[in-house]
């Protein structure tokens, strides 16, 4: 397969719409941004690939997966060490085994450290379904063009984050949902080039960019990431400015969405 592919990481409710739940500022806009582009360009886009953040309420990253030392759920946006964890300070009330490992196993590899976020994107919930911006321009364009639009679902296992693509934070041995995405990789490296949009930038959009340059160097100069297309949770830009660095020299590509409609795809 040839041609270019249009990869769109968690557009949904909850990151882009100011009533969602964990409401990324700037998506708002991203989502407008991506829409034009699918509207002017449409034409030379070969596929489009959205990812659906999908999660249950009880997910080792919300908060009433935890309690305190007084037995109170915890808070949204609390940070959570393997250290803490151990000290007693934050106690999982599922899988306490399993989850002091989880933890051990995110510090040992680099990951993100382990934070609770509020509730979001629950499995058949408003906020996890695609923004209406988003949805419109696919289905325009899916009309225009008889090309459909590809779902893939992400994080519906509740004992791993799971913010990139290609797999989740700390794969599970027993569950492929968790595990590298070959397949998806191999499908992404038969393009002749694959743009990248969608939220949030600190997060889901910043791993799967480095997914990418660690499982599929080949990828890599095939990519570019759409920066008008993108936003950052609220203070954590600075988790995704590294992985960026690293692979701009690796040789990915980051332009507007206005770049590609006046250069053309």
């Amino acid at each position: 397969m040839t041609g270019t592919a249009l990869l769109i990481i968690d557009a949904q409710y909850d990151f882009c719409n100011p009533e969602g739940a964990l409401f990324v500022p700037g998506a708002e806009k991203d989502v407008e941004n991506i829409a034009r582009l699918i509207a002017i360009e449409g034409e030379k886009l070969d596929a489009i690939f959205v990812t659906l953040d999908t999660h249950h309420a009880i997910d080792i990253a919300h908060p009433l997966f935890w309690e305190d030392q007084n037995g109170n759920t915890i808070a949204p946006f609390t940070l959570i060490s393997g250290k803490a964890v151990e000290e007693g300070r934050w106690i999982p009330r599922y899988d306490k085994e399993y989850v002091l490992a989880y933890l051990k196993t995110l510090e040992k590899e680099g990951e993100f450290q382990h934070f609770i976020w509020p509730e979001h994107c629950l499995i058949g919930s408003k906020g996890a379904a695609l923004d209406d911006t988003i949805l419109d321009a696919l289905l325009a364009w899916t009309h225009r063009t008889r090309r459909d639009y590809t779902a893939i679902s992400k994080g519906i296992n509740p004992l791993t984050e799971h913010f990139g693509v290609f797999k989740a934070q700390v794969p599970i041995e027993a569950a492929p949902e968790t595990q590298v995405n070959t397949s998806f990789l191999s499908e992404l490296e038969n393009f002749d080039h694959v743009l990248v949009a969608g939220e949030a930038r600190s997060h889901c959009v910043a791993t799967s960019i480095r997914q990418i340059v660690d499982l599929a160097p080949a990828l890599v100069s095939k990519v570019t990431v759409l920066t008008d297309c993108i936003s950052d949770v609220t203070n954590w830009g600075h988790l995704a400015d590294p992985i960026f660095e690293n692979a701009a020299q690796k040789g990915m590509s980051f332009k507007t969405s206005v770049e590609v409609i006046r250069t053309g795809i």
